[in-house]
């Protein structure tokens, strides 16, 4: 099955250049974003004799109103808006995936449950939510990460219950019961690699959902907070620059739209690998 996955990916990175063009660019973003880590430079070091400088060679996305080179803290932005996104994306599939597998192989008034809390979920204004949880909570990093992760497991519990109801009726499952193998072996070993292209496919899409969501919050106010940097905190401290530095809101602006558009490319990529279709 893995042999078949992976020659199905090779045919169609071969005929679909897109694909592969999201792939090398994602990539390259990830990798220079990580430079910031072994890079021997400070991104919030200020020099007030270079402020609001325009793109030069010495500072290729030239310098912000305090001086500090934007290069850097682009890299700094991106670093951190990536770690958010990722990490918010990986929690939400655990919660997502673990609430749907329960309520799908369960059923019954625990399903009822279940899908219930779902539809709470669903139907809170996530804003409302992430302003109140501002003021209760101090804003950063731990915080953005996990009111992206509340509020966005449930498509993906929503799909893996769907799935998890017509897998539990196979002959396998039934016999894994039968022979009493624990529900939780039967979720995790025979249930879940049946249903691994519906998680990895919402799980991409999660990605791209939660950087979106990371860069609204923090360009409210809400999310990353100074020193610290993120492509939407930098669009939001580009607000009162845009006439005498308009690059400051270019370029974290270009970089969210290619990563999300990177990372939609990506989640079809996968679910064209998975499809049954020819």
């Amino acid at each position: 099955m893995k042999q078949f996955y992976l020659q199905r990916a090779k045919r169609i990175l071969h005929y679909r250049s897109s694909y592969k063009l999201a792939f090398l660019i994602l990539a390259l973003i990830s990798s220079v974003s990580l430079l910031i880590l072994v890079l021997p430079f400070d991104p919030n070091q200020s020099n007030i004799e270079q402020l609001s400088q325009f793109p030069s060679l010495r500072h290729p996305f030239g310098t912000d109103e305090l001086g500090r080179d934007y290069f850097l803290r682009v890299l700094h932005g991106g670093h951190v808006s990536l770690f958010v996104g990722f990490t918010a994306m990986l929690v939400s599939t655990l919660i997502g995936t673990t609430t749907g597998l329960i309520a799908g192989y369960f059923g019954g008034r625990l399903d009822n449950l279940l899908m219930r809390i779902v539809d709470i979920f669903s139907s809170v204004p996530w804003m409302i939510l992430t302003v109140v949880l501002s003021v209760l909570l101090k804003p950063g990093m731990s915080t953005i990460i996990l009111v992206i992760s509340l509020f966005s497991w449930m498509n993906i519990a929503r799909l893996v219950r769907a799935e998890t109801l017509t897998v539990k009726e196979r002959d396998f499952v039934f016999y894994s019961e039968f022979i009493g193998v624990p529900v939780t072996t039967i979720l995790i070993k025979h249930i879940s690699p049946q249903i691994i292209s519906v998680i990895t496919v919402a799980a991409i899409s999660n990605l791209s959902n939660a950087i979106m969501m990371e860069s609204a919050l923090s360009f409210l106010g809400l999310g990353i907070q100074q020193p610290q940097s993120s492509w939407g905190s930098l669009l939001e401290t580009a607000q009162s620059s845009l006439q005498e530095a308009p690059y400051m809101a270019i370029t974290p602006g270009i970089l969210i739209t290619v990563t999300v558009l990177c990372c939609n490319q990506l989640a079809s990529f996968f679910q064209l690998v998975f499809s049954n279709e020819g």
